[in-house]
């Protein structure tokens, strides 16, 4: 972990135990994923080998790891406690006990992430913590991630400039007869070249003609064909941020029908930017892309929310759906993508990522959002 980033690290921790004074819990317990690291800018892969981090509101953290991950700790700029277990896996149990002790729990409250933690990691918790009761806390972190510093942004805007680069050298590369999995190959390498992280968002969404009415499609062997529709959702990460993307092009000329679905598509997007502000809840700017496309007569068409929350995962907080009455603020991250998807025929996305200003919002994404004729 970068030394520079030790001011920020302790800062989080010192918010997190915060946080679980505020909701009675006595300690946060968490395994790999984007939230460990953002609580200690260390990168451990879920693997057979359990890691797990022991947060509490009045000790320095306790971390479970193998011995083989422990250089990593060299010359970390906080204080952490840690416990190593070798390859005797009949005594990695002892290494969870000493954690249990060094953070002085028992009959406790712990928090854990639902959406992450593992039977594997909880099968050595409830073995050394037999009394304690496990809860969700899975939003404990997710408020803290939810408003970006000045350093997330800034991965998060070199995320967006990279992904949106790469892809403006691969278009002029698409020709009819090319086939879906032949162009995201391409784009793959374009994002590495381009400077993205190995650690791609996901592997990049691209679908032609009748496939881009599914909304997660996967690269096939379909090839692409003449007076059809594009969609490309694609990503690039920097230094542990993400950027989520998609564009609709016309393969050859389109008709009019296509046209006027992209036109209203593209309306809506627009109608998302200009709601979305401080003050304002993620409903509110789900509701009025959806009555855009509504009022066009493809409402039964739009079939997903009109984004997600953005940042260390593709998904988080906040959701832009329209029961969301979670409100705005600074530093919000999220998607703008509203979509028509006409099952057999064509499918439009146009995906933004944009920050809440003190303002308003400011968009990472600038890439043309016009209906572009590709592959002539």
């Amino acid at each position: 972990m970068a030394v520079e980033n030790a001011e920020i690290i302790k800062n989080r921790q010192i918010a997190l135990g915060d946080l679980l004074r505020k909701e009675g819990l006595d300690a946060l317990i968490l395994n790999p994923g984007p939230s460990l690291t953002y609580m200690t800018g260390l990168h451990f892969h879920l693997s057979e080998r359990p890691v797990v981090c022991i947060f509490t509101p009045d000790r320095a953290p306790v971390l479970v790891l193998p011995e083989l991950e422990t250089a990593k700790l060299i010359g970390l700029p906080y204080e952490l406690v840690h416990f190593y277990y070798t390859e005797e896996t009949d005594k990695w149990i002892l290494a969870y006990q000493d954690a249990a002790k060094a953070a002085g729990l028992g009959n406790s409250k712990v928090g854990v992430e639902d959406i992450s933690m593992r039977l594997l990691e909880m099968k050595y918790l409830k073995e050394v913590l037999p009394a304690a009761e496990f809860l969700n806390s899975e939003k404990s972190v997710s408020k803290l991630r939810l408003n970006k510093n000045t350093v997330e942004r800034e991965n998060m805007q070199k995320a967006a400039d990279i992904a949106q680069a790469a892809l403006e050298f691969c278009l002029p590369k698409i020709k009819i007869g090319m086939t879906e999995k032949e162009f995201a190959s391409e784009l793959v390498i374009q994002l590495y070249r381009h400077g993205s992280d190995p650690d791609l968002p996901f592997s990049p969404i691209v679908s032609s003609g009748p496939n881009s009415a599914d909304p997660h499609a996967f690269p096939s062997d379909r090839k692409f064909g003449e007076g059809e529709l594009l969609v490309i959702d694609w990503g690039a990460s920097k230094n542990g941020y993400f950027s989520d993307i998609t564009r609709t092009f016309a393969i050859g000329e389109p008709n009019a029908e296509q046209i006027k679905i992209h036109q209203t598509v593209l309306d809506a997007n627009q109608a998302g930017h200009a709601t979305a502000k401080p003050g304002i809840t993620c409903g509110e700017v789900d509701t009025a892309a959806r009555t855009i496309i509504d009022n066009a007569g493809y409402g039964e068409y739009f079939i997903t929310r009109t984004g997600h929350g953005l940042g260390m995962e593709v998904h988080e907080e906040p959701y832009i759906r329209s029961e969301n009455p979670m409100i705005l603020e600074p530093g919000m991250c999220f998607t703008i993508e509203p979509g028509i998807y006409i099952a057999g025929q064509d499918g439009v996305r146009i995906e933004d990522d944009v920050i809440v200003t003190e303002t308003g919002i400011h968009s990472y994404t600038s890439m043309d959002r016009s209906l572009r004729v590709v592959g002539k």
